[in-house]
Protein backbone atom coordinates (compact mmCIF):
# COMPACT_ATOMS: atom_id res chain seq x y z
CA UNK A 1 0.00 0.00 0.00
CA UNK A 2 1.21 3.28 -0.94
CA UNK A 3 0.34 6.32 1.52
CA UNK A 4 0.90 10.07 1.57
CA UNK A 5 2.00 12.23 4.67
CA UNK A 6 1.40 15.94 5.34
CA UNK A 7 1.23 17.99 7.51
CA UNK A 8 1.78 21.97 9.11
CA UNK A 9 4.24 22.78 11.89
CA UNK A 10 1.81 21.70 14.98
CA UNK A 11 1.92 18.07 12.97
CA UNK A 12 5.17 18.00 11.81
CA UNK A 13 6.74 15.93 14.55
CA UNK A 14 4.04 13.35 14.52
CA UNK A 15 4.07 12.96 10.74
CA UNK A 16 7.90 12.19 10.84
CA UNK A 17 7.47 9.70 13.57
CA UNK A 18 4.26 8.39 11.42
CA UNK A 19 6.70 7.88 8.14
CA UNK A 20 9.46 6.02 10.50
CA UNK A 21 6.55 3.70 11.38
CA UNK A 22 4.93 2.92 8.24
CA UNK A 23 8.58 2.25 6.61
CA UNK A 24 9.19 -0.01 9.14
CA UNK A 25 6.01 -1.61 8.54
CA UNK A 26 7.38 -1.64 4.82
CA UNK A 27 4.43 0.18 3.46
CA UNK A 28 5.39 2.72 0.70
CA UNK A 29 5.43 6.26 2.23
CA UNK A 30 5.34 9.99 0.39
CA UNK A 31 6.33 12.61 2.68
CA UNK A 32 5.30 15.74 1.25
CA UNK A 33 5.93 17.48 3.50
CA UNK A 34 6.58 19.80 5.41
CA UNK A 35 10.57 18.78 6.10
CA UNK A 36 11.52 20.65 8.75
CA UNK A 37 10.00 22.21 12.28
CA UNK A 38 11.18 26.12 11.74
CA UNK A 39 8.30 28.11 11.21
CA UNK A 40 4.34 28.09 10.38
CA UNK A 41 2.89 26.91 7.67
CA UNK A 42 -0.88 26.62 6.06
CA UNK A 43 -2.11 23.15 6.58
CA UNK A 44 -4.38 23.45 3.20
CA UNK A 45 -0.88 23.19 1.27
CA UNK A 46 -0.06 20.30 2.96
CA UNK A 47 -3.58 18.65 2.73
CA UNK A 48 -3.98 19.54 -1.16
CA UNK A 49 -0.48 18.03 -2.13
CA UNK A 50 -1.29 14.43 -0.26
CA UNK A 51 -4.64 14.84 -1.77
CA UNK A 52 -3.64 15.14 -5.19
CA UNK A 53 -1.60 11.71 -4.42
CA UNK A 54 -4.37 10.09 -3.69
CA UNK A 55 -6.80 11.50 -6.76
CA UNK A 56 -3.48 11.16 -9.05
CA UNK A 57 -3.40 7.56 -8.12
CA UNK A 58 0.52 8.05 -6.99
CA UNK A 59 -0.71 6.32 -3.07
CA UNK A 60 -4.05 4.79 -2.06
CA UNK A 61 -4.53 6.85 0.51
CA UNK A 62 -3.07 9.98 2.64
CA UNK A 63 -2.69 10.87 6.72
CA UNK A 64 -2.87 14.52 7.30
CA UNK A 65 -1.75 16.01 10.58
CA UNK A 66 -2.05 19.24 12.29
CA UNK A 67 -3.22 21.02 15.78
CA UNK A 68 -6.65 19.39 15.63
CA UNK A 69 -6.57 17.60 12.83
CA UNK A 70 -10.07 19.64 11.84
CA UNK A 71 -8.03 21.95 9.44
CA UNK A 72 -7.31 19.42 7.70
CA UNK A 73 -9.92 17.06 7.07
CA UNK A 74 -12.01 20.33 6.13
CA UNK A 75 -9.90 21.23 3.32
CA UNK A 76 -9.05 17.74 2.25
CA UNK A 77 -12.94 17.19 2.20
CA UNK A 78 -13.31 20.81 -0.31
CA UNK A 79 -11.91 18.25 -3.44
CA UNK A 80 -13.92 15.85 -5.17
CA UNK A 81 -14.03 11.78 -4.64
CA UNK A 82 -11.66 12.86 -1.15
CA UNK A 83 -13.61 11.48 1.81
CA UNK A 84 -11.38 12.49 4.76
CA UNK A 85 -12.07 11.53 8.49
CA UNK A 86 -10.73 13.20 11.50
CA UNK A 87 -10.25 10.85 14.00
CA UNK A 88 -9.35 10.74 17.59
CA UNK A 89 -10.32 7.04 18.47
CA UNK A 90 -8.71 3.83 16.97
CA UNK A 91 -12.17 2.33 16.79
CA UNK A 92 -13.03 4.84 14.25
CA UNK A 93 -9.82 4.33 12.44
CA UNK A 94 -11.54 0.98 11.32
CA UNK A 95 -14.98 2.49 11.41
CA UNK A 96 -14.41 5.36 8.80
CA UNK A 97 -12.91 2.96 6.02
CA UNK A 98 -15.62 0.18 6.78
CA UNK A 99 -18.77 2.29 6.60
CA UNK A 100 -17.61 5.53 4.99
CA UNK A 101 -14.58 4.10 2.14
CA UNK A 102 -12.22 7.25 3.75
CA UNK A 103 -8.87 7.92 1.60
CA UNK A 104 -7.97 10.46 4.33
CA UNK A 105 -7.31 10.12 7.39
CA UNK A 106 -6.41 13.37 9.41
CA UNK A 107 -4.86 13.46 12.79
CA UNK A 108 -4.13 15.41 15.90
CA UNK A 109 -0.36 16.55 16.47
CA UNK A 110 -1.45 18.78 19.39
CA UNK A 111 -4.02 16.91 21.49
CA UNK A 112 -3.75 13.48 20.74
CA UNK A 113 -0.52 11.54 21.86
CA UNK A 114 1.78 9.84 19.45
CA UNK A 115 0.76 6.05 20.51
CA UNK A 116 -2.88 6.77 20.03
CA UNK A 117 -2.49 8.25 16.56
CA UNK A 118 -0.77 5.23 15.82
CA UNK A 119 -3.06 3.00 16.89
CA UNK A 120 -5.40 4.94 15.04
CA UNK A 121 -3.56 4.35 11.90
CA UNK A 122 -2.92 0.85 12.35
CA UNK A 123 -6.76 0.34 12.59
CA UNK A 124 -7.45 2.77 9.34
CA UNK A 125 -4.52 0.66 7.22
CA UNK A 126 -6.02 -2.67 8.63
CA UNK A 127 -9.53 -1.76 7.61
CA UNK A 128 -11.43 -2.36 4.59
CA UNK A 129 -14.97 -0.93 3.44
CA UNK A 130 -17.41 -2.97 3.74
CA UNK A 131 -19.60 -1.74 0.76
CA UNK A 132 -23.46 -3.37 0.82
CA UNK A 133 -25.70 -0.34 2.69
CA UNK A 134 -23.19 1.97 3.04
CA UNK A 135 -22.44 1.96 -0.59
CA UNK A 136 -25.79 3.51 -1.09
CA UNK A 137 -25.05 6.30 1.47
CA UNK A 138 -21.73 7.03 -1.09
CA UNK A 139 -23.63 7.48 -3.55
CA UNK A 140 -25.71 9.89 -2.17
CA UNK A 141 -22.64 12.39 -0.91
CA UNK A 142 -20.75 11.76 -4.84
CA UNK A 143 -23.94 13.56 -6.28
CA UNK A 144 -23.34 16.53 -4.22
CA UNK A 145 -19.84 17.03 -5.76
Amino acid sequence: MRIALGADHAGWAQKDQLVAYLVKKDYEVVDVGPYRDEESVDYPDYALKACDAVLTGQVDCAILVCGTGIGMAMTANKLPRIRAANVVLPQFGALCREHNDANVLALSGRFIDFETNRQIVDEFLGASFKGDRHQARLDKIAELE
